[in-house]
Order: structure tokens, then C-alpha cells, then sequence
């Protein structure tokens, strides 16, 4: 007979073992690069944000701008906005996998839906990702509809 423990009989489930150390560090080395790379296209976008009117063709008069430039660069500007906040939830992401990391590694690369590992593959694509691919594909489909 097996061994069970407890008054019901059960046993314990298994946990499953921490990423190793090799692992771990790749993991860091992918967040922090991608927090590097995050930071740079922030800064591109700031350049943008601080463009003067009169500085961002080069003219240095203190005329204004046919209307029809003014509203391409509005419009330059709307776009780099957006694009930057996109960027800015990325780091934000980035951030809380790297606090994740430091804060717990033993649960680093974990689902936080089932508990299950997240595969390598899913996690050197996406190294902030918190959900294995089916708990992801299951909240994706939950959202269609």
C-alpha cells in the first residue's frame, strides 16, 4: 500500500521545483535588456515631446507655420504619445517581472492561473509573461466573448 498522509488519505501534491540558477539569470539578462531597450525609445519619444514648433523643421523665425504643417506635426506628436504610453506599459510590465524575479525566484516562471511552469520558448519570447499558453489562450477567448 502506498504511503498517504493526513486523515483522508490524500497526498500531498508535488510542487514543482524552481527554475534553475542558468535559467534564472538568462531571464534577468532578457528583462534588463528589454528595460534598456524600453528606456532608449522613451527617451526618442521625449525628444519629440520637448520639439518647439519653431525648432522642429530647423526655422528659427518667429513665424508660424502653414496650418497644414501644424497639423502634421500635431499629429506626429499624437502618434509618438501613443506610442510611447504602449512603451511605457511594456517597462511597466518589465518592471513587475524583474520585482517578481528578485522578490520570489522560486516562483519566477510560474503561472499565476494554474501554477504550472511557463514554457521556456513562451518565456524567451515574452519575459514577462505571468500566464502559461493556455490559461493566456483561455483568457483571450473569455475576452471575445
Amino acid at each position: 500500500m502506498a504511503p498517504t498522509s493526513g486523515a483522508s488519505g490524500a497526498t500531498a501534491p508535488k510542487k514543482p521545483k524552481p527554475m534553475s540558477k542558468k535559467n534564472l539569470q538568462h531571464f534577468e539578462k532578457r528583462l534588463m535588456d528589454e528595460r534598456k531597450r524600453v528606456l532608449k525609445e522613451l527617451g526618442k519619444y521625449d525628444e519629440v515631446f520637448n520639439a518647439t514648433d519653431q525648432s522642429s523643421d530647423g526655422d528659427l523665425s518667429s513665424y508660424s507655420f502653414h496650418m497644414a504643417d501644424q497639423g502634421t506635426d500635431a499629429m506626429e506628436r499624437e502618434k509618438a504619445f501613443l506610442f510611447a504610453s504602449q512603451e511605457g506599459r511594456f517597462l511597466w510590465h518589465i518592471d513587475q517581472a524583474l520585482r517578481r524575479l528578485y522578490k520570489s525566484p522560486e516562483t519566477f516562471g510560474k503561472c499565476h492561473q494554474c501554477g504550472e511552469e511557463i514554457a521556456f520558448d513562451r518565456l524567451d519570447a515574452l519575459p514577462h509573461a505571468r500566464y502559461c499558453i493556455q490559461c493566456k489562450q483561455r483568457e483571450e477567448d473569455a475576452k471575445k466573448h
